[in-house]
This record gives C-alpha cells, structure tokens and sequence, in this order.
C-alpha cells in the first residue's frame, strides 16, 4: 500500500469533519484524544465550562489567548484555572508591553471564534508562548478549533508544533 502524502492525510481528516486543528495534528502524525461535549453560551467560562464536561482538573485544561505584544499579536496558552499575566507575556515574546488583542482581530487572524480558538492549525502562524506548568503534565487539552471541541495532547508535543517558547506566564 502506498504510503499517503500529507496533502491526502489532511484532506482526509477534513473530510471526517476535522477542524484546522485536528487536521494539523493528523498530518504531523501527533498522538491526540478528541473530547466533544456539548457547548452551553449562558457558561460564563469557556474553559471551565471544558473542564467541568470533560471532568478533567482546570490545571490540565489550557485556554488559548491572542495577546498584542507591541504591536506583534501573540498566543498565549495558560491553564483555565489561571489568569494571564501579560507583563510575564510580554517579557517572554522579548517585548516590552502586552495588552488583550481585539477579540475581532483575533478571530480574522487565527481563524477561529471566541471561544474555540486553538493554538494549532491557525490561518497565520502567530509566535506563541505556553505556560511552563503545562510540562508537569503528561497530556493537556487544549481547544480544538469549536466550541464544545477539545485535543488531549503531550504538552512536547504541543510545544513542538506552536514552535512555542516555554514560560511562567500564569498567574492564579
């Protein structure tokens, strides 16, 4: 049997429904868990809402952040039961201030809603930084590009694909 080129495999994942996401991580042979639960808007938490469906402790579950760092919009993947700390951010991506980047600029960018926006398969590749907590884990989620959609991956993993620099940019 011929081996599959990585246009046929991303095709293929698309083809089962796949998002960006789920698509990149198919082509770049990664090892992922899907997790699907049914998405409730009146949540006042995205990823709380994730931890709680899926019953995996909120250190585990990482929210997606799209940040400006001046002037560079920048991801940032920090655990749903912290907050960013965009002075850590912004020391971390080498600049000097950080601010929430405008969620419509964010979604355009990435690809993705509010809500369901992933570290992996965004329309641009943005420089990311993922909070080093995440390596005192062996798996991680993180969304899958929907809301209700979450990837169990290692976080090397993750890191590797991001091309992500590691650092403490969590705070509780």
């Amino acid at each position: 049997m011929a081996k599959k080129s990585k246009k046929q495999q991303r095709e293929e994942a698309g083809q089962r429904g796949g998002t960006p996401a789920t698509v990149a991580l198919t082509a770049a042979g990664v090892a992922f868990t899907v997790h699907s639960y049914d998405h409730d808007p009146s949540h006042p938490s995205y990823g709380e809402e994730a931890a709680e469906a899926m019953g995996v402790s909120p250190e585990r579950v990482f929210k997606t952040l799209v940040a400006d760092v001046d002037g560079a919009l920048t991801v940032a993947v920090v655990p749903v039961a912290g907050q960013l700390n965009l002075k850590a951010l912004a020391a971390a991506a080498g600049g000097k201030r950080a601010a929430m980047a405008d969620p419509a600029l964010a979604e355009r960018t990435t690809g993705y809603v509010r809500g369901g926006i992933s570290p992996l398969g965004q329309r641009k590749r943005l420089p990311t930084v993922l909070d080093e907590s995440a390596t005192g884990h062996d798996t991680i989620c993180v969304s899958a590009g929907r809301r209700g959609l979450e990837v169990e991956l290692s976080p090397h993993a993750l890191t590797t694909l991001t091309q992500a620099t590691l650092a403490p940019i969590a705070r509780p």
